[in-house]
């Protein structure tokens, strides 16, 4: 008997009290009690040292030193430093420690989502579901990887780290003594063995509460693989039978009574907590270097986010009169990818939604700069239609594909048709964090028209009308830029200082309405190139004064303290600050709104996360997605980049378009890792601005001294007095299938649900790929001041395997709005799980057995690679160690099969091969080969051989496979699927 639970079915208010209790798996995300192992140790620790592992075996490859000791206590910065190529002290680790931080927040999203689904805890004994799991979740990584989408394939790798980290908390792998990771259950190929019949008692009864050998002696001598049972409402569970163990496991009370879990050191064989925790991440190693195998080295650093450099990405107008701007995007796009090509500063991947009226897309991503290239120089200025453009919906596709925190760039002249999506696209912006700058041309002052440069079609785009792309802008702690068309080459200057390395925000703020106020900021020793950055009316004046006095003014456009410009309605200073560190400060005299940032480049930077507190056995966090509660208190988890020696002092949210703000408490839990919680945080818009302190010791700094630094985050929070949550039963959808999505809407006081309220609230649902769906359009708060409603999501047949969909769920009533976003994963059903198969032809051209002579020799390896019957085919072989050439062909074998041909020539001096065959399913297998060495004898084969026999070699997973192979002495070739 097992449980079906899935989240879907519990109560809200229920599972929000028991999601972290009873230690369902490892403690996702920090230990607020005793010394245990989280999913985001475990996941962080195997992401470093798999990452330095990648790097270091490059950097072999391609001559370099590699300095850098790998081990458990590795640090993102310490990584990045040592994998950067560049040899520059200006270094950012915000991407890398971005994803690593996406990964472990979707592995602890498990525990939200799938609370009860045994199989992605390998609960009840749920060996094979749970490998099924694992098997779908890594086949849709690779898929993802193959789309080059990366912020796919991070979610799918947290969602599959988690159910295989839970394996070794939760079943007796431990207590059977094993030392090392269980690889079969990351090689669906391979049988399970020794699994304890459904029949088979497993436990005794512990004794007192003590728990040690509470696994029954037969199973521990015949090695039989076991898993505690588990159940929130009911006490059933086969007769003899482990239990999970916990304060809320109703199964643990009946006997045999207790549990095996080892989530925590408080569990029932908390004794082996952290031996579940080491084999966790060796397990987690074993798998990541799965995925490097099937993805390649530069492929799977891409995954691991480990960039200089953020996205280029564009959402431009096709529509007839955007030809300059179209001119002026490929001008700019191309000058950054010139300047920056083969260096660190490359952007990690190119982003290009096209969109006008009726289309918008396809969505374009790639890494490679040259598809870019063409793809937009094949856009075309043409038509128009009505004038109003779906400019959010092409940028909603670009929200959601970019990775969190890029910087999207607008090109538009024409209202947007679709602002209906403006709730949808604040909900990605706060979502993400991304910084979204629209480049508006010819915005007019009036209701003044104008025609299409083609004819015919009346265009115009008012004040009134920009007004949505200002506010979407402010949001996200972007620019609004209005400027001529023939002015617009000297306004994307702005997109090519966000395109510099390691650009850090000092300040910003919002004026609106207008009115005269003072700015403070803090330059540090590390600050390189500031630019100030203004945009508001024509009469507005500015002057600024550094920390040593020294001011400069809106009517010297040069000056001691740097050079400004105007274009439209912006205001660039770029600043000279001659290590002039310390607080400076910024006038701005304007009574009509405007907008102020600050910018530099410095190693020092910072990344947040709204968070939510859940209470239970096991009290903790996990991910917010959607607004803070209004009158409620915030949480953030705050981590410092960059800096290893940076030290929080200060964490503060600053009023957006005021001065009002709100001091938060901050809690160190190691790592540059910061829980800052904000009391009673009151309506209104808000910023995250944090001060610190930097040691000396640190490589970004210039300075022998220490320093405080300060930093503010782009996006804006925003309060609400509504509550809405989601609740799918799935972290992933195949495509063709409909997934039904339960939805809560709730009117909160103070924080906390108000059981009085009521009233009906609107519902829009949004998703970015424009997949059918419904919703009730309106949802009326019943009893307990709550309302629920289901999505039904249509994803078609022919979505991609690998990328994801992302829904958006929003609620409101008057001027109120919050929503919740929920991002799934597109997964085809795995029905290839075998890797290719390598079958050696020869090895000929002996090589001397002499060292001094091998320069003048050659020996050659070939062999034929198969992926069966029922594969999917061949899609890549490459060489992972040896020194020479490899060429392939395509044929087609006796039986109809394809066959991929494969020969690999080197010099003597390098006498060993060993290559990786891929196929279009993402397994993976090896072939090996080793030159043969000249004798001094000849030595004549055995009576009936004359040119091929039969070798056996061995799988990892220990599962014999058979070749044909062409047998010398000094020959050797084995296969492993991996």
């Amino acid at each position: 008997m097992t449980s079906t639970h899935t989240c879907s079915l519990i109560p809200p208010l229920v599972l929000f009290s028991f999601l972290w209790s009873s230690a369902l798996c490892f403690q996702p995300l920090f230990s607020l009690v005793g010394d245990s192992s989280t999913h985001l140790e475990i996941t962080q620790r195997a992401l470093l040292y798999k990452s330095a592992e990648v790097c270091r075996a490059l950097a072999s490859a391609e001559g370099r030193d590699f300095s850098l000791t790998i081990d458990d206590s590795l640090t993102s910065s310490e990584v990045q430093r040592a994998c950067s190529t560049s040899g520059s002290t200006l270094l950012s680790t915000v991407m890398f420690q971005t994803a690593i931080t996406n990964i472990y927040l979707s592995n602890a999203a498990i525990d939200v989502a799938l609370a009860l689904d045994e199989r992605v805890h390998f609960d009840d004994e749920e060996f094979q579901g749970g490998r099924d799991v694992i098997t779908a979740g890594v086949s849709a990584v690779k898929a993802s990887v193959k789309l080059e989408n990366f912020v796919a394939g991070r979610l799918n790798l947290g969602f599959v780290c988690h159910t295989l980290q839970d394996f070794y908390s939760h079943s007796n792998w431990v207590e059977l003594g094993n030392k090392a990771p269980y690889s079969t259950l990351i090689r669906p190929d391979q049988q399970l063995e020794n699994l304890a019949g459904s029949s088979v008692p497993t436990c005794r009864n512990c004794i007192d509460g003590d728990c040690t050998d509470n696994i029954l002696p037969d199973v521990l001598q015949q090695g039989l693989l076991t898993s505690g049972y588990f159940n929130l409402f009911s006490s059933a569970k086969p007769a003899g039978k482990c239990s999970h163990g916990g304060a809320f496991d109703k199964t643990s009370l009946r006997d045999p009574v207790g549990g095996i879990s080892k989530d925590d050191p408080g569990s029932p064989h908390g004794a082996l907590h952290h031996q579940a925790a080491a084999l966790a991440v060796n397990a987690t190693v074993e798998l990541l270097e799965d995925i490097r195998l099937a993805v390649g080295d530069k492929n799977f650093l891409r995954l691991m986010g480990l960039s200089q450099s953020s996205v280029l990405c564009f959402v431009i107008d096709t529509t007839g009169s955007m030809r300059d701007d179209i001119a002026e995007a490929k001008r700019v796009s191309f000058s950054i990818i010139d300047s920056k090509r083969g260096t660190q500063e490359e952007p990690s991947a190119y982003i290009l939604v096209p969109f006008n009226d009726p289309g918008f897309g396809p969505l374009l991503i790639t890494t490679d700069a040259d598809v870019f290239k063409a793809n937009i120089n094949r856009l075309t200025a043409s038509g128009g239609g009505d004038i109003p453009e779906l400019c959010l919906s092409g940028l909603q596709l670009a929200l959601a594909a970019a990775p969190p925190s890029s910087e999207i760039f607008v090109f538009t002249d024409a209202p947007a048709k679709d602002a209906h999506l403006k709730g949808a696209i604040t909900a990605l912006i706060e979502s993400s964090k991304s910084v979204v700058t629209f480049m508006l041309t010819d915005v007019t002052a009036s209701r003044r028209r104008r025609r299409e440069a083609q004819g015919g079609t009346l265009r115009v785009m008012s004040q009134l009308d920009a007004q949505l792309y200002r506010e979407l802008a402010q949001a996200s702690g972007g620019q609004a830029i209005e400027v001529t068309k023939s002015d617009l080459t000297l306004a994307t200057s702005v997109i090519e200082d966000s395109s510099a390395p390691a650009v850090v925000t000092l300040i910003q703020a919002i004026r609106k309405p207008g009115k005269p106020d003072t700015f403070s900021f803090q330059v540090d020793g590390s600050m390189r190139n500031l630019t100030a950055y203004i945009t508001g009316a024509a009469s507005l004046t500015f002057n600024l004064t550094s920390s040593s006095g020294t001011s400069q003014g809106s009517s010297q456009p040069s000056g001691p303290l740097g050079t400004f410009s105007t274009v439209g309605n912006l205001r660039r200073f770029s600043l000279h600050t001659d290590n002039q560190t310390g607080l400076w400060e910024i006038s701005v005299n304007s009574n009509d709104p405007y907008s102020l940032k600050v910018t530099g480049q410095s190693s020092v930077n910072f990344i947040f996360n709204l968070m939510e507190v859940h209470e239970g056995g096991h009290r903790g966090y996990s991910l917010k997605e959607g607004r803070p509660l209004t009158g409620g208190n915030a949480s953030l988890l705050v981590t410092v980049t960059g800096s290893d020696a940076a030290k929080l002092t200060e964490v503060t949210l600053v009023e957006g378009s005021g001065s009002r703000q709100v001091n938060g408490s901050i809690r160190a839990l190691g790592n540059s890792n910061y829980l800052v919680t904000f009391p009673n945080v009151p309506e209104g818009e808000f910023s995250v601005r944090l001060r610190g302190e930097e040691s000396a010791s640190t490589p970004s700094r210039s300075t022998s001294a220490p320093g405080t630094f300060q930093r503010q985050a782009n996006t804006q929070i925003k309060t609400s007095s509504i509550s809405v949550s989601v609740q799918a039963n799935a972290t992933s959808v195949e495509p063709g299938s409909t997934i039904s999505v339960p939805f809560t809407v709730s009117s909160t006081a103070d924080g906390v649900v108000n059981a009085s309220a009521t009233g009906t609230y609107s519902v829009r649902v949004s998703n970015d790929q424009g997949y059918t769906s419904t919703a009730p359009a309106t949802v009326t708060l019943g009893d307990g001041g709550t309302a629920n409603g289901t999505v039904e999501l249509m994803v078609p047949g022919t979505a991609a395997s690998g990328s994801a969909v992302t829904l958006t769920v929003e609620a409101a009533k008057d001027a109120d709005v919050n929503y919740a976003v929920l991002r799934l994963a597109l997964a085809a059903k795995v029905t290839d799980v075998s890797g290719p198969v390598c079958q050696m032809i020869s090895i000929s051209d002996a090589c001397p057995s002499s060292s001094a002579l091998c320069s003048s020799a050659q020996w050659q390896f070939s062999a034929q690679l198969t992926d069966g019957a029922n594969g999917t085919g061949i899609d890549s072989v490459s060489v992972r160690q040896g020194n020479g050439t490899l060429n392939t062909s395509k044929q087609v074998g006796a039986a109809g099969e394809n066959v991929t041909m494969v020969t690999f020539s080197a010099s003597c001096c390098a006498q060993t091969v060993e290559l990786v065959a891929v196929d279009q399913a993402g397994n993976v297998g090896t072939c090996r080969g080793q030159a043969k060495i000249e004798q001094p004898t000849t030595l004549a084969p055995p009576p009936g051989i004359t040119t091929a026999s039969a070798v056996q070699t061995t799988s990892t997973g220990w599962r014999p496979l058979t070749m044909s192979s062409f047998l010398w002495i000094g020959v050797a070739v084995s296969l492993l699927s991996l």
